[in-house]
């Protein structure tokens, strides 16, 4: 199983001058740091507006000062919206960022989910599902060498040779953004990876883990002339401290993320920000008050702990078969040191265990692709039998 880290570029209230610079230059450090580590991908999100849950909103930048600072580490858009963006302008800053870093770049894409951020671009919710498809058509051919000519509903391009060119051949791997199992199915059928932005336990992974292989191998349909990549990679909550109780009373953040979440997809639109000055760690703060239980509950389902308790817990979605695990810590208020700190324990102490059984996993999956290994067992044998089989 392979690691990535996450960033949101969370950025709670109060503000002080200089905020926004430290935080990128903080995440730039961190990022530096996972490479040295060993860890295997870096991801940056596109979001616009988002206050406090996220200042993200021009990844490529952040991305191409990353691509300076580090050797190996994949570079992974998670995502570009290519409903608010000119499918051109996605092609052009993808291969600039692919031939700055040597070819390291993952291109996540999606349709956006909020009215907070896709209303201002003049994007219909109801037909940001065919903006998107139009846009994945429009783009492929960009990659190739040579002019291409584009005439949509939503894009229009006439013949032109949309430089520079991406260093990888055809292109750097695609992946989706899945928060459902619809979603997650929807991927496979598309032949792309999915990114799962959902936090979930290892049974229920195990279950998306079929429905993504099903659509792959019995419903493919691509929406444009692309290399398939077949991957699943989990988002989960992190930090990983000495003992249980140091890392939860380090993952502060943990819980704020997943209620700004909450926040902009239901509160906002429910009128609780009608004149846009509500400072969100004070609403948080709030909530947390009455709500210690769910605080509980919202840690557990992350790999917040010690190292022995997270490896126990990648053991089982190590069984699920999931690619990647995407290790999200820049959240809320945790602190620069802490991020650093949590990930020189957890490639130290947890990360060997589990790249070192990276072939075998590649070998299980070359199975299920050459439809030599049943569907069904991916949820039926148990994890040591199917190892053994690979």
């Amino acid at each position: 199983m392979k690691f990535g880290i996450f960033y949101e570029l969370q950025l709670p209230r109060p503000w002080k001058a200089g905020s926004e610079q430290q935080l990128f230059h903080d995440a730039l450090d961190q990022l530096e740091l996972a490479d040295r580590l060993g860890y295997d991908h870096a991801w940056a999100v596109e979001h616009h507006f988002l206050e406090e849950y996220s200042h993200s909103s021009a990844p490529e930048v952040f991305l191409g000062a990353a691509s300076q600072r580090t050797r190996n580490i994949r570079l992974g858009h998670g995502i570009i919206q290519l409903t608010t963006n000119h499918p051109a302008r996605v092609a052009e800053r993808v291969a600039t960022l692919d031939l700055l870093s040597k070819g390291r770049v993952e291109l996540g894409i999606g349709e956006g989910s909020t009215p907070t951020e896709l209303e201002p671009f003049g994007v219909d919710l109801e037909r940001k599902r065919e903006i998107w498809e139009e846009a994945v058509r429009a783009i492929m051919p960009m990659f190739g060498e040579g002019r291409t000519a584009h005439q949509g509903v939503h894009f229009n391009l006439p013949l032109r040779n949309v430089l520079p060119k991406p260093w990888q051949k055809p292109h750097p791997p695609l992946w989706l953004a899945c928060s459902q199992l619809e979603a997650i199915a929807y991927a496979g059928m598309r032949g792309m990876g999915a990114l799962g932005f959902q936090f979930l336990n290892a049974d229920t992974a195990r279950t998306w883990v079929k429905a993504y292989y099903d659509s792959l191998l019995n419903r493919l349909d691509r929406v444009g002339n692309y290399a398939v990549n077949p991957n699943i990679a989990l988002v989960s909550m992190f930090m990983c401290a000495p003992t249980d109780e140091e890392a939860r009373q380090k993952a502060e953040g943990a819980t704020f993320f997943q209620w700004c979440l909450r926040y902009y997809r239901t509160l906002l639109i429910d009128g609780a920000d009608q004149d846009g000055t509500s400072n969100l760690w004070d609403l948080y703060m709030q909530w947390k008050a009455d709500n210690l239980d769910a605080i509980a509950a919202m840690q557990s389902f992350g790999l917040i702990g010690s190292p022995e308790t997270l490896r126990r817990k990648l053991r089982k979605f190590e069984s699920s078969h999931i690619d990647q695990v995407i290790l999200l810590n820049q959240a809320g208020h945790n602190t620069h040191e802490d991020i650093c700190a949590s990930l020189e324990l957890f490639a130290r102490e947890v990360m060997p265990e589990f790249h070192a059984n990276i072939p075998r996993h590649e070998a299980w999956k070359a199975k299920v692709l050459a439809r030599e290994l049943p569907l069904d067992e991916i949820d039926e044998a148990p994890a040591d039998a199917l190892a053994a089989r690979a």
